[in-house]
């Protein structure tokens, strides 16, 4: 650790852009040319004739070459976006059990990266009318993870039925992916009854990757005593847990503040020769501590890290930063930033947002205004927590006029808003009481199609009680309490 310690150096890197090639230039076809000829010969003409037609041939043939080029380049631009159209239209020709596979298969497989589920299924449907079809267990497996991650764990029971349905060979993988579906919407009666029956088929036991994932779900909702029977059933089949099990496991500790079981986990996970703690491991490790404050252990462990051969990534830096900035160790704060200038580590948003609270919070409104312009030299985009930042800091600082200025912002740009932002927005001009502003805010969340919640009210009964107009904090206090109700 003791090489980021050094003077503090606010100022951020630039990006280390990469190198651009040069284009690619257009050469000159050289027509080869015929025997020599005599300079009267009767031949001569003609022969001049069929070269010069040769030529335009070929170059008619080149042009004609770009423009399928060029319009192959088009139609893959516009694929994704024709896709439907192309699709909806061959319906009402009656060829829709004729599309070709390359078409139906890419459009299914955007829906499923991006998670929509209802257009997924619908090409789905369309998949199986086709005269080529046949089932894939693949298919079926991406589209059940999908519907996992959605949260919709009946739809992916239905596909798992019509997978059997199908003559499918069911595997261990399929298995998995229900379990996944059940476990990720927090239906855990379920998910273990899954695994029950996995152990019950030969061809579809349950793997560390599938005991992985059902922890992963427990810790998510805090239920440690299910973890534990977890971790003794793997033992008891012999299922040793592998680098990403334990990773989960220490992350999720150390977030709960269970710093006894993260450090024996951890003790576990360094007795194994077969595996290995990587950098997720130390950035879990980093963040339970620093996340508390107990600084002075970071420091230790990132140097233990080190030795063992672990290089830190981006996100260990951000960890670092955001563990000093919420401490106000700011020399140490500016001596990580110092040591990801000299070794070329380019700052990501997270980063930028770290380093503008953190000045924020100092109270050193030149320095992180000056980080904000700079973050979009570098073409990253700020988000709502960036701009809850600078409100929080204006706010503090009694600058109404700043948040005007955010404002202004926001009304030039397209950053999606949340209630986050807003309750910040009615903290700072409750603070500086600003009423009408604050009254204002309530209309821009409407616009923004963003509800009030109890923080809002609550932070508007504080601005109107410090101020003595006890009136309209009561009223305030009966509305949240009739919402409450209501609820």
């Amino acid at each position: 650790m003791a090489s980021l310690f050094g003077p503090l150096n606010p100022i951020p890197p630039q990006s280390v852009g990469s190198q651009r090639s040069d284009p690619l230039t257009h050469r000159k076809v050289t027509v080869p040319g015929s025997k020599p000829m005599k300079p009267n010969s009767s031949s001569s003409s003609m022969e001049v004739e069929k070269v010069k037609e040769k030529k335009e041939a070929k170059e008619r043939k080149e042009e004609t070459n770009k423009k399928i080029a060029s319009q192959k380049a088009v139609s893959i631009i516009l694929r994704r976006e024709a896709t439907k159209a192309v699709i909806e239209y061959k319906k009402k020709k009656g060829n829709s059990k004729k599309l070709l596979p390359r078409t139906v298969l890419e459009a299914l497989h955007e829906r499923i990266t991006a998670l929509r589920w209802e257009s997924a299924l619908k090409v789905f449907e369309l998949l199986q009318e086709q005269l080529w079809y046949r089932p894939n267990v693949g298919i079926y497996i991406k589209l059940i993870v999908m519907l996992g991650k959605c949260k919709e764990p009946e739809k992916a029971q239905s596909l798992f039925e019509m997978m059997v349905e199908e003559g499918c060979v069911m595997n261990q993988e399929a298995y998995t992916a229900l379990l996944s579906a059940y476990s990720r919407s927090g239906h855990f009666h379920e998910a273990f009854s899954i695994l029950e029956e996995m152990k019950n088929i030969p061809n579809c036991l349950p793997d560390v990757f599938t005991y992985t994932i059902l922890i992963k779900s427990c810790l998510q909702v805090y239920d440690f005593d299910k973890v534990q029977i977890l971790l003794s059933d793997m033992e008891c089949m012999g299922i040793k847990p592998n680098t990403v099990t334990y990773n989960t496991l220490i992350d999720s500790y150390g977030k709960a503040k269970r710093f006894k079981e993260m450090e024996s986990t951890l003790v576990e996970m360094l007795r194994r020769r077969d595996c290995k703690p990587d950098v997720w491991t130390m950035n879990s490790t980093l963040r339970a501590f620093g996340g508390s404050g107990q600084i002075e252990m970071m420091e230790k462990c990132y140097e233990k890290f080190q030795s063992a051969g672990i290089e830190p990534s981006i996100k260990t830096f951000n960890i670092l930063l955001d563990s000093y900035g919420k401490t106000e160790n700011y020399e140490k704060m500016g001596a990580v930033m110092e040591f990801m200038q000299k070794y070329h580590f380019s700052w990501t948003i997270v980063t930028y947002n770290i380093v503008i609270d953190a000045f924020g919070r100092a109270g050193d409104l030149k320095q992180m205004e000056f980080l904000f312009r700079l973050m979009q030299s570098e073409r990253i985009k700020p988000n709502c927590v960036t701009l809850c930042s600078l409100v929080r800091a204006y706010g503090k600082a009694g600058k109404a006029e700043k948040l005007g200025a955010v404002l202004r912002f926001i009304e030039n740009s397209d950053v999606a808003l949340d209630t986050v932002f807003f309750n910040c927005l009615v903290d700072a001009y409750g603070m500086m009481g600003c009423f009408t502003e604050l009254k204002g805010v309530l209309e821009m969340m409407e616009r923004s199609g963003c509800k009030p919640d109890k923080i809002t009210y609550r932070s508007m009964i504080k601005a109107y009680s410090v101020n003595g107009m006890t009136s309209k904090a009561a009223e305030l206090r009966n509305l949240l309490a009739s919402l409450e109700k209501a609820r």
